[in-house]
């Protein structure tokens, strides 16, 4: 029987911060701590949270800028999100966790696999790259301009067409569910959210791109769905080669909302790489690679931002 979740609160650096631990009743793996993009927050996990607990204790956060916490502002690095989870899990008792990181949450995932190496077993990032490209930077800037100027509707639209790749919707799992599903959830973002969102995504654009010359240690796995326009299979797999051990994997029939388009299929392919079993021969994967370090440039100063997305 799965037990009751456990929310802490928490503080760093003056700013209120919260925790949600769920038990496993007989894990075989390491706890999970599970980082989420913009529009999540530890406790829409849903479905996959689920699933995971079939193995695993799930341990999710809302760190600062996200869920209960306080805002945090744009000019403040995803470095500091990475510390103040790594200070969350002090307080939690959990010394060394798996991580997973969703979109957003996998540019903070990869930086808390760098700065805090021990903290990290093996680490999975879901809908990443390395920066933003141009195409993407200004579709992001006119969503984020809707946004501030309370136009929802538009800016629901305008935010779905970068999260979902309009032109193969027929080709996606629950594409078009998936796709309703969000135009309801960003119309009717409340005024604290909207402030959340905002804030973030200017995180994003305003910092430099991720430093993948500092090698990642623990054993990564990076994925993307084989239709996704924004975090592409190209640059997704770019980040893996980024890392030291690692794989990619493309899941076919899915774009960049992989948890919700096709939650059985990816916590399937999770829970095998964190238990280090074969991925090759799985009928939900379209393409999968273990790949080679090969160490790239320091980031730039300036330009696009760090690995992840508004997702």
């Amino acid at each position: 029987m799965q037990r009751p979740p456990v929310v802490r609160h928490h503080r760093w650096d003056g700013l209120r911060c919260e925790s949600r631990l769920v038990r496993a009743a007989s894990p075989r793996l390491r706890p999970l701590l599970l980082v989420g993009g913009a529009f999540q927050n530890k406790e829409t996990w849903g479905r996959c949270e689920k699933l995971l607990l079939r193995n695993m204790d799930v341990f999710t956060v809302d760190p600062p800028g996200w869920g209960m916490a306080d805002p945090l502002p744009a000019g403040q690095s995803v470095d500091v999100l990475a510390d103040a989870i790594c200070h969350i899990l002090d307080e939690s008792g959990l010394r060394q966790v798996n991580v997973v990181g969703g979109s957003y949450g996998s540019a903070i995932a990869y930086r808390i696999a760098q700065r805090h190496p021990d903290r990290v077993g093996r680490m999975v990032l879901v809908g990443t790259m390395t920066a933003i490209p141009k195409h993407a930077r200004e579709a992001m800037e006119r969503a984020l301009a809707y946004l501030d100027a309370g136009r929802m509707d538009e800016y629901a639209h305008a935010a779905v067409a970068i999260l979902m790749n309009p032109e193969r919707l027929d080709a996606i799992t629950n594409g078009s569910r998936v796709r309703r599903f969000l135009l309801r959830r960003l119309t009717a973002l409340t005024e604290a959210e909207a402030l959340q969102v905002s804030s973030n995504t200017l995180r994003l654009l305003h910092h430099a791109e991720l430093d993948t010359s500092v090698r990642v240690q623990a054993p990564t796995l990076t994925v993307t769905g084989e239709h996704d326009a924004f975090t592409t299979p190209a640059e997704c797999r770019r980040m893996a080669v980024a890392c030291g051990k690692a794989w990619f994997a493309e899941v076919g029939e899915s774009d960049h909302m992989l948890f919700l388009e096709r939650p059985s299929e990816i916590i399937d392919l999770v829970t095998r790489f964190l238990s280090d079993e074969p991925l090759h021969g799985l009928p939900y994967c379209t393409r999968v690679e273990q790949l080679s370090s090969i160490p790239l440039p320091a980031p730039r100063s300036v330009g696009a931002g760090p690995g992840g997305t508004i997702g």
